[in-house]
């Protein structure tokens, strides 16, 4: 009896050993190939071209608005640099004073996204990210005349190419989405705070390429239809 349940408990042992084995066996897999997975994804995997849409929808419904394209690298999944550049437009009148102002140039953005979610590599990515920016421009001003209290005469007033430039950073937070293939859906908010400028000649630039209005929110943001190439 003692002979028989020895080897019982022996058999025992090894059998819950082969099962302890065989039950962390697919955790082990699995994590290997979570890490193989992880390791085999390039340094370099491939960049997307993107346009903005609110840009657009400003010009069509307002007095001012702008039209861009970026280009962003992924490295890894995880570090996204970015160039974005556009040309941004404004021909407002105002309605009390008659006062009009126009511009047209462009304005660039260069920066790095951060991919902030734990899976790296799902379809969708949750960004923070910041930009320096910088854009060089002249607009006019004009003015259809102020009348001389004493002549009685009217004297035009208008202002040609008046230069200015403005570099600022934003600060920002977005999402991506995988709609199909390789097409991305995505938004962004951004912070903007101005580094340094000049306003030309006049002092405050009305609209600033870029940037938007010099006296309007510091927010802004962006929706974005991306092709992965």
């Amino acid at each position: 009896m003692t002979l028989q349940r020895n080897i019982s408990e022996y058999i025992s042992s090894i059998a819950i050993s082969l099962l302890m084995l065989a039950a962390a066996h697919p955790a082990a897999a699995q994590r290997k190939d979570t890490a193989l997975k992880n390791d085999s994804v390039p340094l370099f995997n491939g960049m997307a071209v993107a346009v903005d849409l609110v840009g657009p929808v400003q010009m069509a419904i307002g007095d001012y608005g702008q039209y861009e394209a970026s280009l962003r690298v992924n490295l890894k999944d995880r570090y996204f640099p970015v160039i974005e550049l556009g040309v941004g437009r404004a021909d407002y009148t105002d309605d009390v004073t008659q006062t009009s102002y126009k511009t047209s140039a462009p304005f660039g953005r260069i920066g790095i996204d951060f991919n902030l979610l734990k899976d790296k590599h799902d379809i969708y990515k949750l960004f923070a990210g910041v930009r320096y920016a910088f854009t060089s421009f002249k607009y006019d001003l004009g003015h259809p005349g102020v009348s001389d209290p004493v002549w009685g005469d009217t004297a035009p007033y208008e202002a040609k190419d008046v230069d200015c430039s403005y570099h600022w950073l934003e600060f920002g937070i977005g999402v991506d989405a995988k709609i199909w293939g390789p097409v991305h859906m995505g938004w962004s908010l951004r912070y903007r705070k101005r580094a340094s400028y000049d306003d030309g000649r006049l002092g405050k630039s009305w609209y600033v390429p870029g940037y938007g209005k010099s006296d309007g929110s510091a927010f802004g943001g962006l929706f974005n239809i991306a092709i992965e190439i």
